[in-house]
């Protein structure tokens, strides 16, 4: 699960496989699979990071 922020300052945990796209826009826009769009106070690049960081951990853990 990813971390991520509402702008509202709430916490939200998002499985990443639901992910369809991420845009900076300016604000960071995630809309996921069944179109639903979330706001979040990280950037783009943040959310791109989180994303490589479990896809790397699930690999790992996959491998053992």
């Amino acid at each position: 699960m990813l971390t991520l922020t509402y702008l509202s300052g709430a916490t939200v945990y998002l499985n990443p496989d639901v992910i369809k796209t991420v845009e900076a826009t300016p604000d960071t826009v995630i809309t996921l699979q069944t179109g639903e769009k979330l706001l979040v106070s990280e950037t783009a690049r943040e959310v791109r990071e989180l994303f490589m960081d479990y896809q790397r951990l699930i690999r790992q853990q996959t491998a053992l």
